[in-house]
């Protein structure tokens, strides 16, 4: 199969947890409280992936400069598309029609610098990173239990939001695929650069959005569950 390929398919297969968790919602009530404590461990396992995967990859390929440069890019970018995406959300005076596809469209700026680091680690022949692999996974199951609650309540039909979740996951494999290919013609430098743009997105996402909604439905437990999933990446990596 051909490496972009490959690339598509696990982007695709990491973003289907978001499906997944549709499903699960919509399915049965799952406790908010719950949902909470996953979304801790994977941003947990999150922080062990940058860490790991990314940014000490990043700075050793690339240097200070590439990274730092990188780190800022990604952190920026992840900031202004979030107050974009906020003036979609719910509160800001949009109808109910309009605060779904902004729940998407928040998706859409987590997931796409993970799909694109995942399609990365497929260059040259290498697998993919089973330890990044497992944090964007768990830290996709609970945005797609929540999302599809809140989505649900909101009126949404069941048929339409499993669809947004699918269009998202296809999006995510499109981008892996795109980056793999794109990455690979143009050698080890680009790639640096875009690991520590993902790094700088993943990590303001993780205090922006993430860790606060842990702590807040999760309560206590929450700081056990982070440690937890930063501790399963991070030896998954040492595998």
């Amino acid at each position: 199969m051909p490496e972009p390929l490959q690339a598509g398919l696990w982007g695709f297969v990491a973003a289907l947890a978001l499906v997944l968790g549709a499903v699960i919602a919509l399915l049965t009530p799952v406790p908010r409280k719950l949902v909470a404590l996953v979304l801790a461990f994977g941003a947990g396992a999150l922080i062990s992936a940058l860490a790991f995967d990314l940014s000490e990859e990043a700075f050793r390929v690339g240097g200070t400069f590439v990274f730092g440069a990188g780190l800022a890019v990604g952190a920026l970018a992840y900031y202004v598309g979030d107050r974009l995406i906020d003036r979609l959300g719910p509160g800001s005076g949009v109808t109910r029609e309009t605060a779904g596809p902004a729940i998407v469209l928040g998706a859409l700026l987590d997931g796409l610098p993970e799909s694109l680091v995942l399609g990365a680690t497929l260059i040259g022949g290498a697998g993919v990173s089973p330890s990044f692999l497992a944090a964007v996974l768990v830290s996709n199951l609970p945005e797609g239990l929540g999302g599809s609650r809140d989505l649900s309540a909101e009126g949404h039909a069941t048929r339409n939001i499993i669809g947004l979740w699918l269009a998202v996951a296809l999006a995510s494999g499109i981008t892996a695929a795109i980056g793999n290919a794109a990455l690979s013609a143009m050698g080890t430098g680009p790639l640096a650069f875009v690991q520590a743009v993902a790094a700088g997105a993943i990590l303001t996402m993780l205090a922006d959005t993430m860790f606060p909604e842990a702590f807040r439905e999760g309560g206590e437990l929450a700081g056990l569950a982070t440690a937890l999933g930063f501790a399963t990446a991070f030896l998954l990596s040492r595998t």
